[in-house]
């Protein structure tokens, strides 16, 4: 069962223009997310999935100068794109990870990915059904079969806009299950992903302290985050 890992982004981001390439310590912030991905124990193909807009083109070129695979298709039929960057990459299991999320803990990802292959009867299994960990640490994993099935069922633009949303909202139709943080890890006060200049830098803090971490962990995060009292930078931020 090949597993495929997609992350869906863009450039236009309206609270944060140009954040997937924006620079932080020397790198973007796509790549620290490829880095941090390229940790899974578990994921067999990473792919980027962004838009066949011009603006997206240095996306694809990133991608392709740092040997990742970038599949390119619907600006707004989010449900599309990555359905069809699974299927193009020959994926049975499919995981999305969030482009705002660059901090994600590669082990969260391991978690959820065993969760569903050991329970062998859901067809989704994902940590933001109910919100226990720290904003930025979501993932998603899902037959991709069920994907098609949603791609099929799902009429409303709205909601295909946001990929995997019709799945998420009729456990009538899929077997649905949500793991929740445990410990020290249940932080659903901290706000980890980059969606505003202020995200940004709670990022870089982040990264210029543990940069010589290769895979530095959430608790190694939220440890030095309390320690400098970083979440007073971005708390108030207006969150959708």
């Amino acid at each position: 069962m090949k597993v495929v890992c997609v992350t869906a982004v863009r450039m236009n981001s309206s609270r944060l223009p140009g954040k997937t390439l924006v620079e932080v310590d020397g790198r973007p912030l796509l790549g620290h997310l490829l880095d941090r991905l390229k940790s899974s124990k578990r994921v067999d193909k990473l792919v980027v999935a962004t838009t066949y807009l011009p603006e997206d083109k240095p996306i694809e070129q990133y991608c392709k100068e740092n040997a990742v695979a970038c599949f390119r298709g619907s600006e707004n039929d989010v449900l599309e794109r990555i359905t069809c960057a699974y299927l193009a990459h020959g994926a049975d299991i499919g995981v999305i990870i969030y482009g705002d999320g660059p901090m994600i803990d590669p082990t969260i990802i391991d978690k959820a990915i065993e969760l569903y292959q050991s329970f062998g009867s859901f067809d989704f299994v994902g940590n933001d059904l109910i919100t226990t960990f720290p904003a930025g640490m979501e993932v998603e994993v899902f037959s991709v079969g069920a994907l098609c099935r949603s791609r099929s069922l799902c009429t409303d633009n709205d909601i295909r806009e946001h990929g995997t949303l019709f799945m998420r909202q009729h456990p009538d139709l899929f077997r649905i299950h949500n793991f929740e943080a445990e410990g020290v890890l249940r932080r659903p006060d901290l706000f980890l992903e980059v969606d505003t200049q202020e995200d940004l830098e709670v990022f870089g803090r982040v990264v210029k302290h543990l940069k010589d971490i290769k895979s530095f962990s959430l608790d190694e995060i939220i440890n030095f985050v309390d320690a400098n009292n970083l979440q007073e930078l971005n708390k108030n931020v207006p969150r959708r």
